[in-house]
């Protein structure tokens, strides 16, 4: 029996993530979804610190520029969820009545 190589289950591993992650994300609820955003910018900034250290730890010019990549997909990640969760937010605010004051 061959052994198979760490790039192929590495790669099966990404598929599966995806598939799961996908399902995961299509089926929440909408009363669920401004909770659900919090704590996904969690763990997008725990993947940013994971992904500096990858970046400055490795020693090849492809791992760097990976580990510098993924730190920028993470980076609009967390900042476009921020976005999307202060929009969500003010849609739950009451809405203050304008007095117009007639000179």
């Amino acid at each position: 029996m061959d052994a198979v190589s760490p790039g192929i289950i590495n790669l099966i591993i990404f598929v599966l993530a995806i598939y799961v992650g996908y399902h995961v994300v299509w089926n929440v609820t909408p009363a669920l979804h401004t909770p659900l955003m919090a704590v996904t910018n969690a763990i997008s900034a725990i993947v940013i610190v994971g992904a500096m250290l990858a970046a400055a730890l490795t020693e090849t010019h492809l791992g760097k520029a990976m580990g510098t990549l993924a730190v920028a997909l993470a980076a609009v990640n967390v900042f476009g969820g921020f976005l999307v969760t202060r929009r969500m937010l003010e849609m739950f605010r009451k809405k203050e009545k304008r007095v117009e004051v007639k000179p």
